[in-house]
C-alpha cells in the first residue's frame, strides 16, 4: 500500500528532550503527513528546537502546555489535534529516540488493511535487543505485563505497556479521552478503553533503542500505584463486560466461585485460630467443608478464567483504507 495517500499524524509528547529531539523530527519518514509535537512544560530548550524545526519542516505543529500533565496529558491533547486535522492514523512516537521510526509501516500496515484496530510493539520477541535493556525495565515490564493482560482483557498480546503503538483514529475518535490516565499508566488506561470497543489490538515486533537515559520505572509505581490501578481496572471491565453489557456463565461463575472462595478462607482461617487457641483438633467436618469450599471455588474460578481468556476481541472493527 502507498502509504504518501493516507492521512497519516505522528504525535510526540517532549519532555526533557532537547538533545534527542531533532534527531526525531529528521527521521520521520516523509510519507507522515503531519507531526504533532506536544511541549509538556518541559523546563529544557526542546520547545525552542521544536520551533526552530517547524521553519525547516511545514508537517511539524508545536503544541505547548503551560503545566505538565504527564506524557498521557500530552498525549490526549497530541490526539484531539491530530482528529481535529482528520487524519486516519496516529502514531505515537516518544520524543527521546527509543522509538525507531524505520518501523512505522509495520505498525500502520495492519491498520491501513483493516488487520487491527491499534498495533503496538512488542520488545520482548527481539532476544538480541532484549538483552540491552536495562535489568530494573526487564523485570518491571515482565511483573506487569501478566497484571495488566489480566487488567485489560488483552490476554493475546505481550508487553502491554510498550509506549509505541498506532492507532486506527476512526477508533480513537470513540474512545472517552478524558478517562485516560495523563500519567505513566497511559498505554494501559487506553488499552481498558479498546478493550470496552472490542477493538482488536496487535502485537508488533519491534526492539527498542536504549542508550544511556534514566529509567522512569520506579519501584513506588511497580510495587504499589500501578497494582492498585490494575486491580480497579479488573474489577470495573469485569462488572462491565459480564454484568453490564453482557449477562452469561462468566457471571454465574464470578458470582459463585467469589462467595465460595471467600467463605472457604475467612471460615476456615477463623476456626483454625480458634482450635488452635483451644489446643485441640478442629472437628472433621468443620475441616472439610472450609477445604471443599476453596477447591470448589478454584475449579469454578479456573472455568470463568478460560471463558476471559477466549473472549479477548479477535476481529478489527475498523474497515480497510482503500486509496
Amino acid at each position: 500500500m502507498d502509504f504518501s495517500k493516507l492521512i497519516i499524524a505522528v504525535v510526540i509528547p517532549a519532555y526533557r528532550v532537547e538533545g534527542e529531539i531533532e534527531a526525531v523530527l529528521q527521521g520521520i519518514p516523509e510519507y507522515i503527513r503531519q507531526i504533532i509535537v506536544v511541549d509538556d512544560a518541559s523546563p529544557d530548550a526542546s520547545a525552542g528546537r521544536v520551533a526552530a524545526a517547524t521553519a525547516l519542516d511545514n508537517r511539524i505543529t508545536l503544541l505547548r502546555h503551560n503545566k505538565n500533565l504527564g506524557v498521557g496529558g500530552a498525549m490526549i491533547t497530541g490526539f484531539q489535534k491530530a482528529l481535529a486535522l482528520n487524519a486516519e492514523i496516529v502514531i505515537k512516537l516518544d520524543g527521546d529516540g527509543q522509538m525507531d521510526p524505520l518501523y512505522i509501516p509495520r505498525l500502520i500496515a495492519p491498520l491501513a488493511e483493516g488487520e487491527a484496530d491499534y498495533a503496538k510493539g512488542n520488545r520482548f520477541r527481539d532476544f538480541h535487543s532484549l538483552q540491552q535493556m536495562p535489568l530494573v525495565r526487564r523485570i518491571g515490564n515482565l511483573g506487569l505485563s501478566f497484571l495488566t493482560k489480566a487488567a485489560t482483557g488483552y490476554w493475546n498480546i505481550f508487553d502491554p505497556t510498550n509506549g509505541y503503538f498506532a492507532i486506527r483514529a476512526d477508533v480513537l475518535a470513540q474512545l472517552p479521552l478524558e478517562k485516560i490516565d495523563k500519567g505513566y499508566f497511559f498505554e494501559t488506561s487506553m488499552l481498558s478503553q479498546l478493550y470496552l470497543l472490542d477493538a482488536f489490538v496487535m502485537d508488533v515486533t519491534i526492539p527498542a533503542r536504549y542508550r544511556n537515559e534514566t529509567s522512569s520505572l520506579s519501584i513506588y509505581r511497580v510495587l504499589i500505584e500501578f497494582p492498585f490501578k490494575l486491580m480497579r481496572m479488573l474489577i470495573r471491565r469485569m462488572i462491565l463486560k459480564y454484568f453490564i453489557f453482557d449477562f452469561s456463565m462468566m457471571a454465574i461463575y464470578l458470582l459463585a466461585g467469589i462467595p465460595l472462595l471467600l467463605f472457604g478462607l475467612i471460615f476456615g482461617i477463623t476456626k483454625w485460630v480458634q482450635y488452635a487457641q483451644l489446643g485441640i483438633a478442629a472437628p472433621t467436618g468443620t475441616v472439610i467443608l472450609p477445604t471443599l469450599s476453596v477447591i470448589l471455588a478454584i475449579q469454578i474460578l479456573l472455568s470463568a478464567i478460560e471463558i476471559d481468556l477466549n473472549a479477548a476481541p479477535r476481529k478489527a472493527i475498523s474497515k480497510a483504507l482503500t486509496k
